[in-house]
């Protein structure tokens, strides 16, 4: 799914008045009816007092439609405007006349002076959002900061409508109590980037999307620079198997890691691209894990370094399709030698993660060595020691897009929402739970990718998918195990579940058995 940004989200709008033939207004009414549409569905005429509360832009009159549908269908409704400037749009002010015209009750207006003692919001209301829309520039008041603090404190159900009223789309938020904590988003057309980062998600519990028709030729031919994957965007990825297939066509996995006491991170990772489906894999470690590793895992073929503790002296005469490298590899300074030596001679692609990314970030001058394309898998604290401290999301971003352009590579942002970065192009993740914090995660993840690109896949498909099919493993164990209970060997044992969801279809609606006569 294409995440459009504030500019394209305008520019769509407008496009869809021009070629559907209807006006601005015809489409804040179309917006505001989706949005009844969605709240009529689940509360069917239901008493609850909902208190709508619009700003005097265009996302107050959103709020204003849905206020008008929710008051002709009975609902027990009060709409305030947050009248904080003299400067309406002109589609509120007609769904402020229009709104007039259906209730005995006008709306409440609030001016930026007055207190909120007066109105009375309970637990069990629900709370509308309409005050802000994608448009806003700069912080509010200090007497919205108020209202929105006494929305957080009434711990009444608040639905915002397209963004949670004063976070930005294109930048980080300055105070948090400057921004309303939404239970749930209603979001036009598509959700918003802000929704996926770790310092925003936070301002909206669960989101939806509202098709409300914005031009369909101008959705498929936009270009975004963000993309939300999810099952729909890597069907089209997966590439299916021959009958006459055999193993030397899905490629030979070399994973170099390990040093005493860390065998168990190359165990996990060559497990991991085995299950992937790569034709071959071998393991190049330490001597000390020989015998545990060809006991553990018999498919895995297995080099040893010279050294008994460590990685010393890379050498091997197979030719692999693929290295992942960095796995339990330690960051000893006759490790960190042996790898700068075997960059600098090395063609194969590479997948990093660990302490090759430590090694890198300790002399930068080997990240010009690295085959383009070559994928990096830090989680934060090993992405900062790449590419220095970050303010806020925004700016990590932008550094890792210059970064990711800078060295030609492909760069993981592991997380919630892990972020894969193409030079300016950004993958959000849709998979994956909170179980998949624990020990050897990362490593299965290493292995998963290795063993897409062994098979044919492009380095940036590969980790496109492999991060979906990952979190999706987790996400059909933690069925059986819980959170707490997941361990990476887990993920490793539903991949192959994980790849046979691709192909499932959804569950028809159970019929709801008759009553007898």
């Amino acid at each position: 799914m294409k995440l459009f940004s504030k500019e394209q989200i305008y520019e769509g709008d407008k496009l869809t008045t021009e070629r559907q033939n209807i006006s601005s207004t015809d489409l804040m009414e179309r917006a505001g009816t989706q949005i009844f549409n969605w709240m009529h569905a689940r509360m069917q005429g239901a008493q609850v007092p909902i208190h709508v509360f619009c700003g005097i832009g265009n996302n107050g009159g959103d709020g204003l439609v849905l206020a008008r549908h929710l008051v002709t269908h009975g609902y027990n409704v009060v709409t305030y405007i947050v009248n904080c400037s003299d400067k309406r749009s002109k589609d509120f002010l007609i769904n402020y006349d229009r709104i007039k015209s259906v209730t005995k009750k006008w709306p409440t207006m609030l001016s930026c002076k007055e207190d909120f003692t007066e109105i009375e919001i309970g637990v069990d209301d629900i709370i509308v959002d309409a005050i802000f829309g994608i448009g806003l520039n700069r912080p509010p008041n200090d007497w919205v900061k108020v209202l929105f603090q006494k929305f957080k404190a009434s711990k009444a159900f608040t639905l915002s409508i397209d963004i949670p009223s004063g976070l930005y789309t294109d930048k980080a938020v300055e105070e948090e109590n400057a921004v309303v904590y939404a239970g749930y988003t209603l979001s036009f057309q598509s959700p918003k980037l802000v929704f996926f980062l770790p310092e925003t998600e936070k301002y909206t519990v669960q989101w939806e999307v509202l098709d409300i028709g914005i031009d369909r030729d101008y959705l498929i031919k936009t270009e975004t620079e963000v993309e939300l994957i999810s099952k729909h965007e890597v069907l089209p990825i997966y590439k299916p198997r021959r009958k006459f297939a055999h193993k030397g066509d899905f490629g030979h996995v070399m994973i170099l890691g390990g040093s005493y006491g860390k065998i168990g991170a190359v165990n996990l990772a060559s497990r991991a691209a085995l299950s992937a489906g790569a034709g071959l894999v071998t393991a190049y470690i330490p001597k000390c894990g020989y015998h545990s590793l060809q006991t553990a895992i018999p498919e895995v073929m297995v080099i040893t370094d010279d050294s008994e503790t460590h990685i010393s002296n890379i050498n091997f005469n197979i030719e692999p399709t693929v290295i992942g490298v960095g796995v339990g590899l330690g960051t000893s300074a006759e490790t960190a030698k042996t790898l700068e030596v075997f960059l600098k001679k090395n063609k194969a692609p590479l997948v990093i993660d660990a302490d090759g990314l430590n090694i890198l970030s300790q002399k930068k001058s080997l990240l010009k060595l690295l085959p383009a394309q070559t994928v990096l898998t830090p989680h934060p604290k090993e992405l900062e020691r790449l590419i220095g401290k970050w303010s806020n999301d925004f700016e990590k971003l932008e550094k890792v897009k210059a970064f990711s352009e800078k060295y030609k590579v492909i760069v993981l942002i592991k997380g919630a929402h892990s972020i894969t970065v193409n030079k300016n192009k950004l993958y959000i993740n849709t998979t994956g739970n909170p179980g998949m914090a624990t020990a050897g995660s990362g490593d299965v993840l290493t292995g998963l990718i290795s063993g897409l690109i062994a098979q044919g896949y492009t380095p940036l498909a590969a980790t496109i998918f492999g991060v979906y099919l990952h979190g999706k493993s987790a996400d059909i164990s933690i069925e059986d195990y819980g959170y707490q209970s997941l361990i990476a060997s887990h993920i490793i044992e539903t991949i192959g579940e994980a790849y046979i969801d691709l192909f499932k279809q959804p569950e028809p609606p159970k019929e709801e058995p008759q009553q007898e006569k």
